[in-house]
């Protein structure tokens, strides 16, 4: 056993790494935390609908709420890439203190104007503080184990992936009270954040010694890092736009059939089903990736979901029936690639660089989401939802020809 895993850190004593017997203990209490805290992550735009109907909020700030979890995603994971907080201190008290401030921060959400500039901010500082739960957890997974790396960060994103669905059942069940899904997304991540101390660390987690901003250099210089990446990119490009708007792009689908409660309760309802799909998926896409490959199972799954986004496009304003069965095969498979990326980044990449690597690819991913999340809805406003939903499918083409290159590599 590596004698660094001992080693004190600026945020505490890190215990020593423990026996494999409490490894799945430590990974359950590890997913936990990360479905509590990403509850966060959409649960403005789970709300939109209703704080719409309190306070007119012009569409460029509707789009802002969501578009700004992103930009302070890409900030913070910057952050923690270039000075490897992730690597150098302990990642359970890194995740903690993320999520705690998280909670509290997103709790402002309650007192702020919902059209202001303040509440935009606050939406910024929570993705930011977001950086410390995601790729952090990825970092603790990946600690537990190497011939099951594909499962183990494939559990991960698809806890990822449940708390980033969990907002809009909450807000289904919460109705016409937004303040209640504030609140309890709120609480649910203070929670996660002391959740995540009971875990322990992996025998394969790994410390880097010092600062070491070149560190992210890797990703450039490692070819296969380089290919994770672009196929990371890909997969970027589609989800979030995904995930951001298919309740409200479904409400507009089903509005053409259906009166308008109806339309917007059925919405949130697609927009929990699809995403929540994709959390079962990405624990049995880790599984098969540990046996017939990474890259073929991110190969696989992108075919798939663009083929997918097309099929929604083509299926919009149709059977309602229809557009649901269709946008849930989407949600299955839209995001089982991406625990695959990271894993393949993981493997390629140095172990005490792994975390840095980790945050560097988030940074660059959720920087294109920045964009695509806030051009979206104009898109939409301008061609229509059909033709926005078509386009996604470019990203999954740009990743498949990245892993059918990274599969060449002798």
């Amino acid at each position: 056993m590596n004698d660094d895993n001992a080693r004190p850190s600026a945020f505490g004593n890190a215990r020593q790494a423990t026996p494999p017997a409490t490894k799945w203990r430590s990974i359950v209490l590890l997913l936990v935390a990360e479905v509590a805290a990403m509850s966060l992550w959409f649960v403005s735009a789970a709300v939109l609908p209703e704080m719409v109907r309190e306070v007119a909020i012009s569409s460029w700030r509707q789009a802002a709420l969501s578009s700004a979890v992103q930009l302070g995603f890409v900030a913070g994971a910057l952050c923690f890439a270039v000075f490897g907080w992730a690597d150098r201190y302990d990642p359970r008290r890194v995740f903690a203190i993320s999520a705690v401030v998280a909670g509290l921060v997103n709790a402002a959400l309650l007192v702020l104007p919902p059209d202001g500039n303040v509440a935009i901010a606050a939406r910024f500082a929570t993705g930011a503080l977001m950086a410390g739960v995601y790729p952090v957890g990825m970092k603790i997974a990946v600690g537990w184990g190497v011939r099951d790396r594909g499962l183990l960060v494939g559990a991960l994103v698809g806890a990822l992936t449940l708390g980033s669905a969990s907002s809009h059942l909450i807000a289904w069940f919460g109705g016409a009270d937004w303040r209640a899904t504030i609140t309890i997304a709120s609480l649910a991540s203070i929670a996660a954040g002391f959740l995540v101390l009971a875990s322990a660390l992996g025998p394969h987690h790994a410390w880097a010694g010092r600062l070491d901003p070149r560190a992210i250099f890797t990703a450039w210089t490692n070819r296969r890092v380089r290919l994770a990446y672009a196929g990371y990119l890909g997969h970027m490009w589609e989800l979030y736009v995904m995930w951001s708007w298919i309740g409200v792009a479904a409400a507009v689908s089903y509005g053409a059939s259906l009166p308008e409660a109806d339309a917007v309760s059925l919405a949130k309802i697609t927009a929990f089903v699809a995403i929540a799909a994709g959390g079962v998926s990405s624990i049995a896409a880790g599984f098969a990736a540990d046996r017939l490959g990474k890259a073929n199972v991110a190969l696989w799954a992108m075919a798939v979901s663009g083929t997918a986004a097309v099929a929604t496009a083509l299926a919009f304003g149709g059977p309602p029936w229809l557009t649901f069965l269709i946008v849930t095969v989407w949600g299955l498979s839209v995001v089982p690639d991406s625990a695959q990326f990271s894993a393949l980044v993981a493997d390629a990449a140095p172990p005490e660089q792994v975390g840095s690597l980790l945050a560097f690819q988030t940074a660059l991913g959720f920087t294109l989401t920045f964009f695509t999340v806030q051009a979206a809805p104009m898109a939409a406003a301008a061609f229509g939802w059909p033709i926005v939903l078509a386009a996604l499918s470019f990203g999954p083409a740009l990743g498949i020809a990245a892993m059918i290159r990274l599969k060449d590599i002798r």
